[in-house]
């Protein structure tokens, strides 16, 4: 048993290491980088459609002060409105728009003023944005139906994204039996690894600067980091079970002690993302800033959208595998009964190999997704992984069929909870209240069958 927990431990040690090596430069980096106030200045405006559009406001003048009184530094506003101002170090400061310095005729609006405070604990990056306003608000009530439709889009986005995260743990808990309360580190470690490759990059690849997708310093595009990320994440999941599940299942060791492995596991790669890559949120470096489109009463980003598009195609894709191919119906007979499944000549070990390579690949790739729109943090995976149980629970467990309709209920019920006056704080609360409500009525989740036990 010790050399089995020796050997585990020195391969998710090697991959976390290689992980830390791109990520840690990264953390030192921002800590050694200029601190900013970035003052932008706009005038409100419409188009010709009745929505608001904001314009730029140039040549407006911006003075950083300490407490003290003593001037920091100033800019004027380029033509984009924006007037970027260094200041030595994270702190207090009082940040102040000369009016008289406005165009003829604007005057600053009623609703922004032309002194803001900032303070060194919402000074969280090393660039602090504020914003100032002139003219008229623009700002509109929206109707209950808008606000509703914007809350089901977002919705529909975030349970595809929870749905594929998901479909891994379902399968794992139904061919294995083991919940695997690591299964989120693992959204977490496709989403770094596709960082890594997409902000860091690697010095042994900038020779391959004339490959498409790859630029001068070995950066890749995060349309080539995405499947890379993925096949990383596919390795971390073979890594897993065969040097780590598989020898504690030929070992005999129960499901409750593989159980309290994988929630020390959690807690070590966790631990170990804070450590090389910082509590900070970081964005990828493409598709960050994106104009969203507007589609009826419905705002959204062309980046979430193709997200949304790709996500419901994976899904798709998982089901039809399982479906139709030799494999997915090797998975289902595993689920059913392994030593049946056994005693039939299927290689059960080699499913459940196959099976963790699948619930890695497709956590990577629900941890990128999350990652574009949400930034990459340490923690991401934490966050969503007990809206996974809940999806999972809710579909019925060891389901695949079900991970998918209830990862994405719960998706939905998260986001239109707060259409309904639960605050944003809260809003994984209702979802959770009705899990528990489903499960009352329908003990086996809305897909799973009814078992007898003892």
């Amino acid at each position: 048993m010790n050399v089995l927990k020796s050997r585990a431990v020195r391969v998710v040690f090697v991959l976390v290491t290689l992980l830390g090596v791109g990520l840690g430069g990264t953390s030192a980096h921002a800590q050694d980088s200029e601190y900013f106030i970035q003052a932008q200045v706009k005038e409100q405006q419409r188009d010709e459609n009745g929505r608001p559009d904001n314009q730029p406001v140039v040549g407006v003048t911006i003075t950083v002060t300490a407490p003290d009184g003593s001037e920091v530094g100033s800019a004027a506003t380029d033509d984009k409105g924006v007037a970027l101002i260094p200041v030595p170090a994270k702190g207090d400061y009082v940040v102040r728009l000369d009016e008289s310095t406005l165009p003829e005729g604007q005057t600053i609006a009623a609703t922004s003023n032309a002194e803001q405070v900032i303070n060194e604990s919402t000074f969280r990056t090393n660039r602090q944005i504020i914003n100032f306003f002139t003219g008229e608000s623009q700002r509109v009530e929206q109707s209950f139906f808008s606000r509703a439709a914007q809350r089901v889009a977002d919705g529909i986005r975030f349970g595809l994204i929870i749905a594929m995260c998901s479909v891994g743990l379902s399968l794992i808990f139904g061919t294995t039996g083991l919940t695997n309360f690591a299964h989120g580190e693992m959204v977490t470690f496709g989403a770094m690894m596709a960082y890594l490759l997409n902000v860091r990059g690697l010095a042994f690849v900038s020779f391959l600067a004339f490959l498409p997708f790859i630029d001068d310093v070995g950066r890749f595009h995060i349309l080539l980091a995405t499947p890379l990320a993925v096949a990383i994440g596919g390795g971390f999941g073979y890594a897993l079970d065969r040097f780590g599940f598989a020898r504690l299942r030929r070992k005999g060791v129960g499901l409750i002690s593989q159980m309290v492995i994988t929630v020390g596991l959690s807690i070590i790669l966790k631990n170990l993302f804070l450590f090389f890559f910082g509590g900070r949120r970081k964005p990828y470096r493409d598709y960050t800033l994106q104009e969203g489109l507007n589609l009826g009463p419905i705002t959204i980003t062309p980046r979430d959208l193709i997200v949304m598009l790709l996500s419901f195609v994976v899904l798709m894709a998982v089901a039809l595998t399982l479906q139709l191919t030799r494999l997915g119906k090797a998975t289902r007979a595993v689920s059913d009964n392994v030593d049946l499944a056994s005693a039939t000549g299927i290689d059960t070990s080699r499913v459940i190999r196959q099976i963790w390579v699948a619930g890695g690949a497709l956590a990577a790739l629900g941890g990128v997704f999350f990652g574009l729109d949400e930034q990459v943090g340490f923690d991401m995976g934490t966050q969503l992984l007990f809206l996974m149980f809940a999806g999972i629970t809710l579909g019925g467990l060891g389901s695949a069929y079900g991970a998918l309709v209830g990862g994405f209920a719960v998706g939905l019920f998260v986001e239109t909870s707060t259409l309904f006056g639960v605050p944003t704080e809260l809003k994984t609360a209702p979802a959770l209240l009705i899990l528990i409500l489903v499960l009352l009525v329908r003990p086996q989740g809305i897909l799973g069958r009814a078992q007898r036990v003892g």
